[in-house]
């Protein structure tokens, strides 16, 4: 009868250090390798559980886990690091990549080409893109008239704002990308990734002032709206007034 008592005892012993086992809470900070600096905006992820945590401007994060569970270090840039909890505070060093240099040149010849096409809108003799300053009237009357009034001017006046339009777009484009996404809200369908980036898009103007862990909150933030609300509230689609309305009209771009 003790014995029975003992392993009963025993076994309740196992029980309660097991539920405090689960109940367990990682910590660490997280750091730049080599100048030791602490990195903030490291997206942690429990691989077993599937929790996900972003340290902090300190470097700080708290994430659920037990002892054994492999929690994974991703910031944009950097290498990605992965490492086993053991049940003590967790000092990681995340170690610089390097740029992927084919987004830069695809980004930059696009660029190129904008301006290849407003140069030869300049070689036709348009100087101000349509848009002639009050002064150009005193110091050359003629070219002002033009500027204002002549064909190719007007020309140029709507692609040079066609190409502010695309330059922007390939901003918000190489920032809010389906891989960040995929990440942030741990979809895997590309499908409902696409759907879910219709739904929701950052603007130029909100992207000059996000930092990367702004955009990583807003995206998180969306997606949640989005799976209460997504079916409910479809986003209205995009209509262009006519000219005849004072709109823009559809602009087709041509090589002058």
């Amino acid at each position: 009868m003790p014995y029975a008592r003992h392993a009963a005892f025993t076994l309740l012993l196992m029980f309660a250090f097991a539920v405090c086992a689960r109940a367990q809470e990682a910590k660490g900070t997280t750091y730049r390798k080599i100048s030791n600096d602490r990195l903030a905006a490291v997206k942690v992820t429990n691989l077993k559980n599937h929790i996900i945590a972003i340290s902090d401007e300190l470097g700080n994060y708290t994430i659920k886990a037990n002892i054994g569970d492999t929690l994974e270090f991703t910031k944009a840039d950097y290498t990605v690091q992965k490492q086993e909890y053991e049940g003590f505070a967790m000092i990681v060093y995340m170690q610089p990549g390097f740029k992927l240099n084919e987004v830069r040149i695809t980004g930059q010849t696009k660029k190129q080409e904008l301006r290849e096409i407003m140069g030869q809108y300049k070689s036709q003799g348009t100087f101000y893109n349509g848009k002639p300053p009050v002064l150009s009237f005193l110091t050359n009357p003629i070219t002002g008239v033009y500027e204002l009034f002549g064909k190719t001017p007007n020309r140029a006046k709507r692609f040079a704002q066609f190409a502010k339009r695309e330059l922007e777009a390939t901003e918000v484009d190489r920032r809010y990308n389906s891989a960040l996404v995929m990440k942030v809200t741990g979809l895997t369908d590309s499908a409902e990734v696409a759907k879910f980036m219709a739904y929701w898009r950052p603007s130029y103007e909100d992207l000059k002032i996000w930092a990367d862990y702004d955009l990583m909150k807003r995206i998180r933030t969306n997606y949640n709206y989005y799976r209460r609300n997504g079916d409910k509230y479809q986003p209205l689609p995009q209509l262009t007034a006519p000219e005849s309305l004072g709109g823009p009209g559809p602009i087709k771009i041509k090589k002058p």
